[in-house]
């Protein structure tokens, strides 16, 4: 699959044009194409060849032949039309979280910077302030930018990981016939950012198994491949490693390799004092094999529970399977509708009915359209008419459709001193209302914190998301006593979101089980603004069992009947 490398060249051309202080409807519409793109599940590829790509929502005639030109042969001739005159390291700056194009733009015409090191050192020597919208707070926001884009070098989000590790173990256990083929490390943890994807095999031919896996389509270059461990980069320069082993050890090696290292630790530190050895070879008491080649026969033979992948992270997990008070995670079967999609009346793709399709095709029993309000213009938000014309439109589709049911609802801006940005007159006709900051994020920790609780204050409110409003790799949290605005949230009787898209995550783990252990309910939403991330609903699950979570303590397990009466509680 090309979309990750073909989101990145629109991506790129945005940034580019917005250096240039090109037309904005054009630097919109590359941005917009490179979203698509990224979030697509089908391969471009497919979807070219079935000449159905100006059925993807957002792609025109323009950007689908740019795609099918890049197909062809690799290239874009408009790429280098638009990076004319922009030198590579340039763009490599373009990268910086926090940067922009315009401010680069700006830097650069000003004191001549044109790579990293002279804009580091205009930095350090303070050349910098004093320019047009910089003062110490943006060098301090710009250098933090940098130390953000050194850190995630080498690094992926789990919402590119997952997908592509997804979609190869699929193939091979496909195309081997062999079952016991699983990734393994951090990405089996399900942790918000990994390394390499590692994948951890087993069955009667090994090296069929290696064969098979370095001639996969979706293979780039083979770094190397022997009898039993091979190394590919696939699309967008990831690198995938396989290791095959004996079916007698493929539990021991899978736990082994699932980590994490002090998990692991622990593990052995506790076998030791029973007398056993494991490793990724197997279990041993003494010389004697007394298990490995299940992945449960580790934990069984230390006393205690197997431990879901999510939990090894060594916070209690352990301690908690040796006492049989392990939770009972909550599992993606369970979820019964996704709780904040965006439509075509603000910034997403898709008409409602289309969303509604959707939903029902992953088995929910509801969905929440819940499109941004008036004040993010830049959204096209919706003010109390048009909110009360989409009403009109929900309620129209909802009489047609049978087992399931369209919930009316607002992203509503949380305004700079806690107020909503939207009347309570329309509020209150609405399922669902999920309140959001988009401004503001440089407010100081106290005053932040108020203009929250002061949201969760208000009776309409149902639902905080994404509480940090951080970006993973982009952009830090806003200040703010986040257990402050959990007790509000218990106190008050108010849900806290995880955000499942990718490049959010928000609230993280660590956070989530805090939140459980105060009492509070989290509530999933994709934030989806195209049909094609609505699968990110995975990656909310995996957050919430990374924190602990049980069905009982996430919204979207309730049944529709249940949910609409916790929503019309006051």
């Amino acid at each position: 699959m090309k979309n990750k490398e073909l989101a990145d060249l629109f991506g790129k051309m945005a940034d580019i044009l917005e250096f240039k202080n090109d037309n904005p409807f054009k630097i919109s519409a590359y941005r917009k194409a490179s979203r698509i793109i990224g979030d697509l599940t089908e391969d471009i590829e497919e979807i070219a060849e079935s000449g159905k790509l100006k059925d993807v929502p957002g792609i025109g005639q323009g950007m689908a032949e740019k795609i099918v030109e890049y197909l062809k042969t690799g290239k874009v001739s408009k790429y280098e039309e638009v990076k004319k005159g922009v030198s590579d390291e340039l763009i490599a700056i373009m990268e910086i979280p926090g940067m922009g194009p315009k401010t680069l733009s700006m830097i650069h015409k000003e004191k001549g910077i044109g790579n990293l090191s002279e804009l580091e050192k205009a930095l350090e020597d303070g050349s910098l302030i004093g320019l047009p919208g910089i003062g110490e707070k943006k060098v301090e926001n710009i250098k933090r930018g940098i130390q953000l884009l050194k850190q995630s070098k080498g690094r992926m989000s789990l919402g590119i990981a997952f997908p592509v590790a997804r979609r190869i173990v699929q193939a091979l256990r496909e195309k081997t016939g062999s079952q016991k083929i699983e990734w393994a490390g951090s990405l089996r943890r399900m942790r918000e950012s990994i390394g390499d994807i590692d994948i951890l095999a087993t069955g009667p031919d090994r090296e069929k198994i290696v064969h098979t896996f370095t001639h996969l389509p979706e293979v780039r270059e083979v770094l190397a491949s022997g009898e039993t461990k091979a190394s590919v980069i696939v699309e967008g320069g990831i690198q995938i490693d396989l290791r095959v082993v004996e079916e007698d050890s493929y539990g021991a090696a899978l736990q082994y390799f699932t980590g994490s290292k002090a998990h692991n630790i622990h593990l052995r530190g506790i076998a030791k004092t029973k007398g056993i050895k494991i490793n990724e070879y197997g279990i041993f008491k003494g010389e004697k094999r007394i298990g490995g080649k299940e992945e449960e026969d580790v934990y069984r033979g230390l006393g205690m529970e197997w431990i879901e992948p999510e939990l090894r992270e060594d916070r209690g997990e352990i301690e908690a399977a040796q006492e049989r008070r392990l939770p009972k995670l909550v599992e993606e079967p369970q979820i019964k509708g996704d709780l904040h999609v965006h439509s075509k009346w603000s910034d997403g793709t898709s008409s409602i009915e289309e969303i509604a399709r959707a939903a029902q095709k992953r088995g929910y029993q509801y969905v929440a359209i819940c499109d941004h309000s008036k004040s993010l213009k830049i959204t096209h938000g919706l003010d109390e008419s048009r909110l009360m014309k989409q009403m009109e439109e929900i309620d129209r589709i909802n009489e047609r459709l049978k087992g399931f049911q369209i919930l009316k609802g607002t992203e509503v801006d949380i305004l700079s001193d806690g107020r909503l940005d939207l009347s309570e007159k329309v509020l209150e006709k609405l399922d669902l209302v999920v309140a959001a900051v988009h401004s503001g994020f440089k407010q100081d920790r106290e005053r932040i914190t108020k203009r929250i609780v002061r949201a969760l204050e208000n009776p309409l409110v149902h639902i905080f998301a994404h509480p940090s409003g951080r970006l993973l790799g982009a952009r830090d949290p806003y200040e703010v006593e986040i257990e402050e605005v959990m007790e509000a949230a218990r106190r008050y009787g108010k849900a806290l979101e995880i955000n499942a898209y990718f490049e959010r995550l928000d609230l993280d783990d660590i956070r989530c089980r805090k939140a459980k252990e105060m009492g509070v309910r989290m509530a999933i939403g994709t934030d989806a603004h195209h049909l094609d991330q609505m699968w990110m609903i995975s990656l909310g699950v995996a957050v919430a069992r990374r924190g602990w979570l049980e069905s009982r303590d996430v919204l979207n397990t309730m049944s529709l009947k249940e949910i609409l009466k916790w929503c019309q509680r006051k």
